[in-house]
């Protein structure tokens, strides 16, 4: 974490302790991995409603995550977590691979691509190539449910209450482990940050511990 993080920015924001250095090291990390972790967890969700309701199933088309039959139409379907995911390259590329579907699953059936988020609204659902349905609309489209969207909420509530113990316990561990071993290679006898060792263990030409070759 220390490798990726910007050490610059923690020294302007005037952080003079191991532990709310460690601490935001720590949060932007699992900030940075709660999303994908959750958005896997919504996809496999997502997935098993649709193969409940409709049959659906994992897509093993390359960019394509579930497909279903609902009244006579096919449904290829790219999830995300939320409306705001990509940017044009990637919308592209999502593109390229609903237009390879097409070509795969054959012109015999009426095919609909949708990129299908898990929350969130698009007031303008219709992209020429393909739907983007969001929140409400999306778990209704997979559930023919208008009020999946918010039954799956509670017991989303339930299993944080019976982890939230569980998870407090760990991350504390986690933080003053990090701190102490912080404190032994980052501070100087003073308990001051040592800010030119971090900087150059983030940012050195050599790795540190490796001294350059002389000319």
């Amino acid at each position: 974490m220390l490798a990726r993080k910007n050490p610059y920015l923690f020294k302007a924001k005037y952080i003079e302790t191991a532990h709310d250095l460690v601490k935001q090291l720590l949060d932007a990390y699992l900030s940075s991995q709660e999303e994908t972790i959750f958005g896997d967890f919504l996809e496999a969700l997502s997935i098993l409603v649709c193969s409940l309701t409709y049959g659906g199933r994992k897509s093993t088309t390359e960019g394509i995550d579930l497909d279903f039959d609902r009244d006579g139409i096919r449904y290829i379907v790219s999830i995300k977590s939320g409306p705001n995911w990509g940017n044009a390259s990637q919308i592209k590329k999502m593109r390229e691979h609903f237009k390879q579907a097409r070509r795969i699953y054959g012109q015999n059936k009426h095919l609909v691509a949708v990129n299908g988020c898990c929350y969130g609204r698009d007031s303008k659902p219709e992209k020429g190539d393909y739907q983007k349905v969001c929140g409400q609309a999306f778990w209704e489209l997979i559930s023919g449910d208008p009020d999946m969207y918010q039954e799956i909420i509670e017991p989303l509530g339930h299993q944080a209450k019976i982890r939230n113990e569980e998870f407090v316990s760990a991350y504390s561990r986690v933080i003053n482990r990090f701190s102490a071993n912080f404190i032994s290679e980052y501070c100087k006898t003073d308990g001051s940050i040592d800010w030119n060792k971090l900087v150059a263990y983030n940012s050195s030409k050599t790795k540190p511990g490796k001294r350059s070759k002389s000319p």
